[in-house]
This record gives structure tokens, sequence and C-alpha cells, in this order.
């Protein structure tokens, strides 16, 4: 299993939840973030922007999975069809295990996706 941590424009994140959903992956975490990239943040005028409000979408996925939901977040959190500076990042984490608070039961990854 890994976790797919994806930073995408606020105005974006929605149409990266529908595409994740209509794919067949419907669990996702969503936090609302800011911070900056190489860009230092964003100078418009004589006002410097140092944090930027981005949102954090997360969700742990079967790595034979992990190509197909990249490509789906990236399709739909890309500006236009060649993307635009400040368009996000993904981060892809290998996931051990993984508990449900109410039942008690732990997932583990299995040896294929170790």
């Amino acid at each position: 299993m890994i976790m797919v941590r994806a930073i995408v424009r606020p105005e974006k994140a929605d149409d990266v939840l529908a595409a994740l959903m209509d794919a067949g992956f419907p669990a996702v975490t969503k936090f609302s973030v800011a911070g900056r990239g190489k860009q230092r943040g964003i100078k418009i005028g004589e006002v410097t922007y140092d944090e930027i409000p981005k949102t954090m979408l997360m969700s742990v996925v079967k790595n034979a999975d992990r190509d197909f939901v990249i490509e789906t977040i990236m399709a739909a959190a890309r500006s236009g069809k060649k993307g635009a500076f400040g368009d996000g990042k993904i981060f892809v984490s290998p996931v051990d295990e993984v508990y449900t608070v109410s039942s008690g039961v732990c997932e583990t990854a299995t040896p294929e996706e170790a």
C-alpha cells in the first residue's frame, strides 16, 4: 500500500476529488494548508505573500493502483493542457499497516505490495 499526498490549488480540489471518485477511489482526506514552493511566495505590487493557500488531498491505495491514481490527480489538478507554475506537488510514501479504529482490524501490506 502507498499513501498519496497531493497538494493542489484550492480551486482544483473539487475537480481532483470528482476524478478520483469517478475512477473508483472515493476514500480521501482533505486539508486546507498554506505554504510556498521554490518561488518563495508571490509578489503582487508592493505586497509579498509568503504563504499561498493550497489544499492537501491524502489517500492510501494499493501499489498496483499507484500510477493510475497519480495520473488521475495530475490530469485533474493541472491548469490548462501544459500546466502552470504552482499547480502543486504529489508525494508518495509506503504504508506498512492500516488500522480501523472502530473494529481494531489491522490491514497489512501483502508481500507483493511491499
